[in-house]
């Protein structure tokens, strides 16, 4: 099995986003150490008290500058607010600066509507939700110079490296993704930690969509990853009442109560929750997956197998919301431990 780590760069209590980046730096420079595969970044708006990574395209450069040989990537970049033009641009200019080690994560999303607008490119138009393929096929084209020659975007070019571009995939948490993803041949990423009941149809409908590009952006076979939120410690007791901070971000999230985020301490999580959340059952049947596991190392990797089994792939990208770092570097490598990183 193959870990990487999706981070949130979360702002430390009385810290800044300073501070958060100097975190997160340590924590791809941890995971390349322990054998982690890639570390994403997330695009997040409208939490800048508790997250950092607003920003893919600027922290990008900084930890693959601070790291040496893991892949750099978005978790992901919401391709509704941007020019696909400009980020194939970006992507292709991070693939330059750090040839072979970079991903183009790309997805969608809203949040707040007056951040929605002010990311807005054209806020005399509305916004069309139906063009994300149309979009991701854009990025792909103008990356792989997929346009046919009477194309009126044939002639750009890209600032590009010796002989790589950045690997692109396309993130989501539904079949329509899933769809997309299969019908213009490139990699897919389930992200389970935010809607986990449709993960095995999304794959099906990925696997059954699926068509190699016709101008080579992705593989010849269907290739995902499932991303899953996981707590890790020495036992399932200790690891439950760390995910308790998990928990209870998403319940305040729920009800609205953003104004009570972040969260700081296992003991507030569970003010919160009014209790410490029970250990993540041995077996997690298909379509009942909670949006966070936890456990001691054998019991995720026990975990970690049935879930990916489920849906049929061999990579895990992790994401986590603990409310100490040191909980989370040591949740990292407990982790990697379980998956026998080492070895690979």
């Amino acid at each position: 099995m193959e870990l990487s780590l999706v981070d949130l760069a979360p702002i430390p209590e009385g810290g800044t986003a300073t501070a958060a980046f100097e975190q997160t730096v340590e924590r791809a420079q941890q995971a390349e150490e322990l054998g982690y595969s890639r570390f994403w970044v997330a695009e997040h708006h409208d939490f800048t008290d508790s997250i950092a990574s607003t920003s893919p395209e600027a922290l990008i450069p900084h930890v693959a500058a601070k790291t040496d040989a893991i892949r750099v990537g978005s978790g992901t970049v919401l391709l509704n607010h941007y020019s696909p033009y400009k980020v194939a641009e970006t992507f292709s200019v991070l693939d330059a600066l750090a040839p072979g080690r970079i991903d183009l994560g790309v997805g969608r999303a809203t949040g707040n509507p007056v951040s929605d607008l002010a990311l807005q490119r054209d806020r005399s138009q509305r916004r069309r939700g139906g063009d994300h393929a149309d979009k991701i096929h854009e990025v792909a084209a103008h990356i792989h110079d997929g346009f046919p020659d009477d194309h009126q975007f044939a002639d750009l070019q890209l600032p590009r490296s010796a002989e790589t571009v950045p690997e692109i995939w396309v993130l989501g948490s539904s079949p329509s993704s899933a769809k997309i993803a299969g019908e213009l041949g490139l990699p897919y990423c389930f992200a389970a930690f935010i809607r986990p009941g449709p993960a095995v149809d999304a794959f099906e409908t990925y696997r059954e969509q699926f068509e190699p590009s016709s101008f080579g952006a992705g593989p010849d076979e269907p290739n995902g990853m499932l991303a899953v939120n996981v707590t890790c410690a020495e036992t399932d007791e200790k690891a439950a009442r760390l995910r308790a901070t998990t928990e209870a971000s998403s319940r305040l999230l729920r009800s609205g109560r953003v104004e009570d985020l972040p969260i700081h301490s296992v003991e507030e999580a569970i003010d919160v929750l009014g209790a410490v959340p029970d250990p993540t059952p041995d077996t997690i049947e298909p379509g009942e997956w909670p949006r966070a596991i936890s456990g001691s190392p054998s019991t995720v990797r026990n975990l970690l197998e049935q879930l990916t089994a489920q849906v049929g792939v061999d990579e895990v990208v992790i994401q986590n919301q603990l409310a100490e770092h040191e909980n989370t570097l040591r949740s990292h490598e407990l982790l990697a431990d379980a998956a026998d990183l080492s070895a690979r």
